[in-house]
């Protein structure tokens, strides 16, 4: 019996493996047998070439859209940490007017389906006058509702003592979250910092909504414009998509311990 799942497991795997793998060869084929065959009769990376060298002659800087994603998908990452990290101190270990209300509103927020809050935030960032701008990307979410929940929770289970004696020694509010609760918790900033920078990285419905601009594009974006309008250019539009998912397989096999360590913990 054990045998029989193992094997039906393996298929499964291999089922759902099959679109990458299919999109890995395609982006190495020649453009002739990229519908024709599975494995190619000689591989090519003209179509990497043709993102990193000539797609800036049709106004499409993959490239430029390539840093584009991985500068906003850090800041953002670095930013939702921080402010989940002392938001999170502030509801779990400080007590002030008001406290229990902030963390029944921070779990109420998580509630609601992040679709809900588009057109709010889009209105916030059309009057912030930040339309076609790398901001309109980064400061909608330099705050996370669920990164707050996780470091709160995380934080209780920290003894106060540990928190006593460093005030004790003059120890700051600053430094007590610096440089003693972050240290302590860093497998939850691990966990929010993975999952708020692949949240980042594959959003297309935003950039979408508030970039024009070809230069200010994340690559998501800008692959999906460019399959729009030069959709015969089919090489080109499967390597970039293998260079958006490269990112995110690297992240996976480097860290899966904390992606299933995430996992468990949400579903607690």
């Amino acid at each position: 019996m054990l045998i029989i799942l193992e094997v039906v497991m393996g298929g499964l795997a291999v089922f759902w493996l099959y679109p990458y793998i299919w999109l890995t060869l395609s982006s190495v084929k020649p453009v002739d047998e990229i519908y024709t065959r599975f494995f190619p009769s000689r591989f090519t990376f003209e179509h990497f070439q043709f993102i990193f060298v000539a797609s800036d002659r049709m106004d499409r800087d993959f490239v430029r859209a390539l840093w584009n994603s991985i500068f906003v998908s850090t800041t953002v990452t670095f930013s939702v940490i921080l402010t989940s990290g002392f938001v999170g101190y502030a509801i779990a270990k400080i007590h002030f007017w008001g406290s229990k209300f902030l963390k029944g509103f921070t779990i109420f927020q998580m509630l609601f389906p992040g679709f809900m809050f588009t057109i709010p935030s889009f209105v916030v960032v059309r009057n912030l006058g930040l339309i076609d701008s790398l901001a309109a990307l980064i400061v909608p979410g330099l705050f996370g509702a669920w990164g707050v929940f996780m470091f709160s929770q995380s934080f209780k289970s920290i003894p106060t003592e540990y928190i006593e004696a460093a005030r004790v020694e003059g120890a700051s509010e600053m430094w007590v979250v610096v440089r003693l609760m972050f240290p302590l918790a860093r497998s939850t900033a691990s966990i929010v910092g993975l999952f708020t920078f692949i949240g980042v990285w594959d959003n297309f419905l935003w950039p979408l909504m508030v970039i024009q601009d070809y230069d200010k594009m994340p690559l998501s974006v800008l692959l999906a414009s460019f399959n729009h309008q030069y959709g015969s250019y089919v090489g080109p539009v499967l390597a970039g998509s293998v260079i958006q998912t490269i990112p995110m397989v690297l992240i996976f096999l480097f860290f899966r311990k904390y992606f299933l360590k995430g996992i468990s913990m949400s579903l607690k």
